[in-house]
Parts: C-alpha cells; sequence; structure tokens
C-alpha cells in the first residue's frame, strides 16, 4: 500500500526554540517513517521581514544542522531549501491569480504581523499565504501537519486548491489537516497565554536550542504557575502548569492524564525539576550532534543539494501540469 505524503516547512528564522523542536522538528522525525515526507527550509518565506543577509544564511544552515542533529533521514524523507526549487516562485505567481483579496485580507497572520511590523507593511507578508499554498500543492500532499493555529493556512490552501481543480479540472490533491497532539502548541514561560516565540522579548519566557543546562534550568524554575499547588490540567484556570504539563507529555509521550496521575502528589517545585530534568535530557544531545554536523560543510551541502534534486522532479512535474491546463505554451 502506498504511503500518504506528507509536505511540512520551516522558518529559517531566529534562535529555534523549544516550541520549533516539540511543535514541528520532533514531530517530522516520527512521520518520516510513516509518511512520504518533504520538508522545506522555508527561506522565500522569511524575506517578508528585513534581515541582514549573513545572518539569514546562517540561520539557514543552522536549522539545517538541528534538523539532520535532531533524526530528520534524508534517506526516508525528502530536505531541501525551498528557494533552490524555482517551481515553488512560479507556482505562488499563478496561484495569487486565483486568490482573491477579501480572502488574504481575513487571514490573522497578516493581522498579526502588520501590527509588529508596521513600518515594513508589504505585498509579500500580504501574499505570504499563497506562497504557503504553492508549497503544498506543488508536492500533491495528502496531509500538512500543523497545530490548531496553522488550520486556516490549510483552508485557504484548500479553497484555492478546490477553485483552480473547478476551472481547470483535477489538478490538485486537497490536502488535509494533520493536526498534531501534545506539544504541538508550547506556550510561553512568562506569559503562557501566547505561543513560545523566537523573537519574544520577554526575559526567560523562551526556552532556545542553544542554552545551557543551567539556563534551562533557571528559567523552567522561574516559569509562572498558580496558587492551587495541584499538577492538573487546566488551561483556562492554569495555563503556566498546563503548559508544563504539555512539554512534558510531548517529551516523554505521555498523555496529560499520565503526567497529572505521576504527579499526583509532587508540588509544583519536584515538578518543574522533572520538566527541566527532561527538557535538558533532549537539548543536550541534540547540542552535541548539531556540533557535529555543523562542521560537516560537505556533508550539508550534499543533503540540500541531493534534496533539491529529489524535490524539483515532483515540483516540475505539478508546474507542467498547472502551466498546460492554463493555457501556456510548453
Amino acid at each position: 500500500m502506498e504511503k500518504k505524503s506528507i509536505f511540512s516547512a520551516i522558518q529559517a528564522t531566529g534562535k529555534l526554540t523549544l516550541g520549533n523542536y516539540l511543535g514541528a522538528i520532533h514531530n517530522w522525525v516520527k512521520l518520516q517513517d510513516e509518511f512520504a515526507c518533504t520538508y522545506a527550509i522555508a527561506d522565500l518565506h522569511t524575506l517578508t521581514v528585513r534581515n541582514n543577509p549573513e545572518t539569514i544564511r546562517q540561520n539557514i544552515m543552522d536549522l539545517l544542522a538541528v534538523l539532520l542533529a535532531a533524526g530528520v533521514d534524508p534517506n526516508k524523507a525528502t530536505i531541501f531549501i525551498q528557494s533552490h526549487v524555482a517551481a515553488h516562485s512560479q507556482m505562488a505567481w499563478v496561484l495569487n491569480c486565483y486568490t482573491y483579496m477579501g480572502e488574504l485580507s481575513r487571514m490573522t497572520q497578516f493581522k498579526d504581523k502588520s501590527a509588529k511590523h508596521a513600518d515594513n507593511i508589504n505585498a509579500g507578508l500580504f501574499t505570504y499565504p499563497v506562497l504557503m499554498a504553492g508549497d503544498i500543492l506543488l508536492y500533491k500532499a495528502d496531509l500538512v501537519p500543523v497545530g490548531e493555529d496553522q488550520r486556516q493556512h490549510i483552508e485557504i490552501t484548500r479553497d484555492i486548491a478546490e477553485r483552480f481543480n473547478k476551472l481547470y479540472g483535477e489538478t490538485f490533491v486537497i490536502p488535509e489537516p494533520y493536526i498534531l497532539g501534545v506539544g504541538a502548541r508550547v506556550m510561553g514561560l512568562q506569559n503562557p497565554t501566547s505561543k513560545m516565540s523566537k523573537s519574544s522579548t520577554i526575559p526567560n519566557d523562551s526556552i532556545y536550542l542553544t542554552d545551557t543546562k543551567d539556563e534551562i534550568v533557571k528559567k523552567i524554575k522561574k516559569a509562572v504557575t498558580d496558587s492551587e499547588g495541584i499538577v492538573r490540567y487546566d488551561v483556562e484556570n492554569k495555563p503556566g502548569i498546563s503548559n508544563l504539563i504539555s512539554i512534558y507529555g510531548a517529551i516523554q509521550n505521555k498523555t496529560k492524564e499520565e503526567v497529572e496521575k505521576e504527579f499526583e502528589n509532587a508540588n509544583y517545585g519536584s515538578f518543574k525539576n522533572a520538566v527541566a530534568e527532561a527538557v535538558v535530557g533532549v537539548i543536550e544531545p541534540l547540542q552535541q550532534k548539531y556540533q557535529e554536523i555543523i562542521k560537516d560543510t560537505t556533508y550539508m551541502e550534499k543533503v540540500y543539494r541531493e534534496g533539491a534534486k529529489k524535490a524539483e522532479v515532483i515540483a516540475n512535474e505539478t508546474m507542467r501540469e498547472v502551466y498546460e491546463k492554463i493555457g501556456l505554451v510548453l
């Protein structure tokens, strides 16, 4: 039986957090054994925000090294740099012509990013979801792993694909969201009502994959909790403890109920110690492997070059089909 296909991408911006690891990277490793996976380092998406070119370049290589260190296997999954496959930009332009302004103006991410970058509300920021739709539809992905907060991007991708198929006949696979479970949405340690962010300016709010053991322990010990003193999952009334339960559960592969049971007689101090130990247990080995891989530039180049070649075969075939359907001369 043929494996279902999955497409997923991660932006090469800023320092990666524990949220990036548990929400995406950790799942990429698990999914590659069950599905036909195509994974992209989304460098074109980073251009909506002004960054130093050297920083962008370094972020791309850092991200690739982290993915490989975490266990993403180029022999099991296709992993490549988005801009190395020209069809992504080509498809984005075509799909722009089948996407409505009203649809894009309703996108939550555009509103959020416009507020954060009021001095640079560019067209790319507005049409960002179309490039994302092109990323997915190029590979005829059956499933796209997302957290609940990204469901809107899959909805607009489905709308664009269905509109195109209705006009020109069956062309795109209509992708389904593959909603990830525990750990898919890691919140800030100081502000547990907002997602843990690479760009957070709140001290001790984010755990970075580059943090030392002491820094990780310190941040988790300072994580906000509540006055109840019971390790119980309740996002509305206990967002801080609920977040720590999610983190611990994701790392230990336990349900929220199992975590509650394990710590039913524990105080917050001992629970935080256990969470810190679990996080350190994941990040330290990752850092060691990362240091080995980032130095091996020959291997890293081989991975992204061969990955782009594999991705191009599928992407170019889809692009050719689209061009033919809309009437371009091939």
